[in-house]
C-alpha cells in the first residue's frame, strides 16, 4: 500500500474529522473510499462507448445538424 500526502485548508479538515468521526471511521479511510470509488480507465471508455453508440444510434452524418422533427421523433 502507497502512503500520500493531502494538503487541505484547515476548515476542510475540520470538516472531514466531524464526517469520519460520524461514520465511525478515519479521514484515511474517507479518502481511500473516496479514491477506490473513482472509475478505472476502462470503465471511462465504456462510458464513451455507450455514449457513442447512442449517437451513433441517430443516423447523423459527421457536420449534419439535427431538426428539430428528427430529434424528437418517436416521443409521445
Amino acid at each position: 500500500m502507497k502512503n500520500i500526502t493531502v494538503s487541505v485548508d484547515e476548515e476542510t479538515y475540520r470538516r472531514a474529522r466531524i464526517v469520519a468521526a460520524g461514520r465511525d471511521t478515519t479521514v484515511t479511510a474517507l479518502v481511500r473510499e473516496f479514491l477506490n470509488g473513482l472509475p478505472t480507465p476502462v470503465e471511462r471508455h465504456t462510458d464513451w462507448d455507450a455514449l457513442w453508440a447512442t449517437v451513433d444510434s441517430w443516423g447523423a452524418e459527421v457536420g449534419e445538424r439535427p431538426n428539430r422533427c428528427r430529434t424528437y421523433e418517436g416521443r409521445a
